[in-house]
């Protein structure tokens, strides 16, 4: 079975970027599948850990009539993952590489956002992996099974749900994106800054400097998160530029840390920038 480092949260999602794969006591379980959610092909063609089914983070988004990279509908979705050999009794291990660690903790949320129980993401990711660890360049034969999704609409707020948060007592917005996104700095957007009382802190403070697929200490999170006076027993919502970079921390708030009210606004900063709602630009102005 997987083996865990740290305790299982509540859910039962694994907890996330804690876990040890080891290939001889997983190989031959049927119910486990495996997802390399890398990019490029030819990175998974070149080695991959064993067993594992790839399938690029960028497929689970697009256009939505209006927004471009939004998530899919759930009949995309469960065509997506049944493809992936995903049922819903499934315990799935995600993992991408380096930076894309992003698009891991994504997937790992689409699976929760869609019912699955048991996930699970790879400490470390492929670098971490392939130092230790063999890997393979065969492609696993799966017959693809069926997958429906079962929508947790419990894990995400509307925009509507957004204009009714703002400001309001003991509700605290994080964005994790990079400083001068947040600012306003950066001419993106049509509207460019954050949601008013946004704290900014940078996805990349979570995790290791040499391996940015593997976190830092909880320990040393719990730290960083208590000096900027993040309260978790506060509802949390967590925005940022495409719904994306959004879900590390939730998934480490969430499962990890086991923060009770974390949610993700998906929409983030592509959807809030077309709208007339307020505007914060410069430095956070949180109390």
């Amino acid at each position: 079975k997987l083996v865990e480092t740290s305790q299982q949260s509540q859910s039962h999602f694994y907890p996330i970027l804690t876990i040890i794969y080891n290939c001889s006591t997983n190989a031959k379980d049927p119910n486990l599948r495996i997802l390399d959610v890398r990019n490029v092909p030819l990175d998974y063609i070149a080695g991959h850990v064993p067993n594992a089914v790839n399938i690029a983070d960028t497929a689970f988004r697009g256009p939505n009539g209006f927004l471009p990279v939004q998530y899919w509908n759930e009949q995309k979705l469960e065509q997506i993952f049944t493809a992936s050999g995903v049922t819903n009794n499934s315990r799935v291990l995600v993992y991408s590489d380096d930076k894309d660690v992003l698009g891991a903790t994504m997937v790992a949320y689409l699976l929760e956002r869609s019912g699955v129980r048991d996930i699970a993401i790879l400490d470390g990711g492929y670098t971490g992996y392939q130092a230790s660890q063999p890997v393979a360049k065969e492609f696993p034969r799966y017959t693809p099974g069926k997958f429906t999704v079962r929508d947790k609409p419990s894990v995400r707020v509307t925009l509507d749900e957004v204009k009714n948060l703002i400001g309001k007592p003991g509700v605290t917005f994080i964005d994790p994106r990079p400083e001068k996104l947040f600012r306003g700095e950066e001419n993106i957007w049509v509207r460019n800054g954050h949601i008013p009382g946004a704290r900014n802190i940078p996805w990349p403070t979570f995790t290791d400097a040499n391996n940015p697929h593997k976190l830092k200490p909880l320990a040393e999170i719990k730290q960083l998160l208590a000096a900027r006076k993040i309260d978790p027993k506060s509802e949390i919502i967590v925005t940022c530029s495409t719904g994306r970079e959004a879900t590390l921390q939730y998934v480490v708030l969430k499962h990890l840390l086991n923060y009770p009210k974390v949610r993700i606004y998906e929409g983030s900063w592509t959807e809030y920038s077309t709208t007339d709602l307020p505007v914060a630009t410069g430095a956070e102005q949180a109390a």
